[in-house]
């Protein structure tokens, strides 16, 4: 053979997701508790209808930019792995693993924890009537959650959505001199409060809403043309 052996290649992963696959990712990891749980909370920071549609505005600005830097990340550098490669191939291998098991944790499972408890407590309080539900029901039932969606995963969460959607409209055509009247340009920013920390909050629960846009480089190696895979599917849900 005269020397001319075959190179041995490292293991790949296949790559296997395209574009609607991509998009799915992004939009099924960005859909989540802060959804459900960040709008009231933003409108009570903020006391307007005015300003809470500012806030969430600027946040999704704020998403989209970061989206695209992560874009410029992944084609850059088209491994998977999100934040631990980018770690390791700037910093070195101790950042890298301190950053990994940073994330398993305490980052992944504060987040997951978060978002249980809060949907428990919303779950708990018509039962409550006049109080707080007790903190061991919560955990209780926030446990439970976990293992629910845990075993049903995302499925249930866009009917959700839909039901939400829907129901908002029905009660805005019910009540629309109302809705109007909120929405006029001399009520709309009526009792905004402009105190940094109460901006701040309502930014912060803004910026929950759409998190979960940088899935998508955790997998960068199982994208079909990752170049243009990225682009799309991380603006699309923004």
């Amino acid at each position: 053979l005269g020397g001319r052996w075959p190179k041995k290649e490292g293991l790949k992963m296949k790559r296997v997701i395209g574009l609607a696959g991509g998009v799915a990712l992004v939009s099924g990891t960005m859909i989540g508790s802060g959804i459900f749980m960040s709008p009231q909370f933003v409108l009570a920071y903020v006391g307007s209808p005015g300003a809470s549609l500012v806030i969430w505005a600027l946040s999704g600005a704020v998403a989209l930019f970061v989206s695209l830097s992560y874009t410029e990340l992944g084609t850059i550098l088209p491994d998977s792995g999100g934040e631990f490669i980018y770690i390791l191939r700037i910093f070195g291998s101790f950042p890298a693993f301190f950053a990994a098991v940073t994330f398993i944790l305490l980052v992944k499972p504060f987040s997951i924890a978060a978002s249980s408890i809060s949907m428990a407590e919303c779950a708990l309080t018509p039962f409550y009537s006049g109080c707080q539900p007790p903190q061991l029901a919560v955990k209780c039932t926030a446990a439970v959650a976990i293992l629910v969606v845990s075993t049903l995963n995302i499925l249930n969460a866009l009917l959700t959505l839909v039901v939400i959607v829907v129901g908002g409209m029905v009660e805005v055509i019910k009540s629309s001199d109302v809705f109007m009247e909120n929405f006029k340009v001399e009520n709309s920013f009526k009792e905004t409060r402009y105190s940094v920390s109460t901006l701040g909050m309502a930014f912060y629960q803004g910026l929950w809403s759409y998190v979960g846009w940088n899935n998508l480089n955790c997998v960068t190696e199982e994208l079909k043309r990752p170049e243009v895979r990225f682009w799309i599917a991380f603006t699309s849900p923004v």
